[in-house]
């Protein structure tokens, strides 16, 4: 299969970094190539110095919305078909930016309904471990149906712990990272969790090769699946993960 039939995707990323470097690995383990002429075609717009989207949803602000835009539009003119942002926070202006640019524009709570369909999650109780953003933005409500709904959610020795790891994997402390997001996963667990929604994508990365990646919904990998499910525009090409 050549790249002639694959449609380019544009990546709004750079929040953080890391995450987006994690997302463009999953898309590669994803796609089905054995040359790289099989590969997903990207353009990857990595700006860090987008305002923090939590800070902005905190304090009731859309910092975040022209930068993101403009980011879009870039992408845009460099000719790509599809857009999809590498993190939770920001979809909280997903129909704002779907609205004011023409670029479709893929969902992570969409990604993550699939991928929960996809692990048999159906009638297990879910807890969504994201940032406190994502919590208030409701970025996830209503959006996974009811065989998934109402999420379970940390209490505030939880949040920090959640904060903290995305903290720190931002901050390049993995080990940090790792110890602060496994607490948390173990007190969601220990409260009644079957599974966990990494809904910041951060988490991924702190909690990658650790042993509850098999209990846990990675939003990084949703979003990847449903990255080269669009470009293949055939979805029975996509091996699982």
């Amino acid at each position: 299969m050549n790249d002639s039939t694959r449609r380019l995707i544009g990546v709004l990323g750079g929040m953080g970094p890391m995450a987006t470097i994690d997302f463009m690995a999953k898309v590669v383990a994803l796609t089905p190539a054995t040359c790289d002429q099989a590969h997903m075609p990207l353009i990857v717009h990595q700006v860090p110095q987008i305002p923090d989207r939590t800070a902005a949803i905190m304090g009731g602000g859309d910092a975040p919305l022209a930068p993101m835009l403009a980011g879009l539009r870039r992408l845009a003119r460099a000719g790509v078909e599809l857009a999809v942002i590498p993190c939770n926070t920001a979809h909280h202006w997903h129909a704002q930016l779907s609205q004011l640019q023409e670029l479709p524009l893929l969902h992570i709570a969409e990604a993550v309904r699939q991928e929960l369909i996809l692990s048999g999650a159906h009638d297990k109780k879910v807890a969504l471990m994201a940032t406190r953003g994502t919590h208030l933005a409701g970025v996830y409500s209503g959006r996974l149906g009811a065989a998934f709904e109402p999420l379970m959610t940390g209490d505030e020795a939880v949040q920090n712990l959640v904060d903290a790891s995305i903290a720190a994997v931002k901050g390049g402390d993995l080990a940090q990272g790792t110890r602060a997001a496994l607490e948390a996963a173990d007190r969601l667990f220990a409260a009644g969790a079957e599974v966990l929604i990494l809904g910041c994508t951060e988490l991924p990365v702190a909690l990658a090769n650790t042993a509850i990646q098999d209990r846990c919904i990675d939003s990084t990998l949703a979003l990847a699946r449903l990255c080269v499910k669009e470009s293949m525009r055939d979805d029975t090409n996509v091996r699982a993960a």
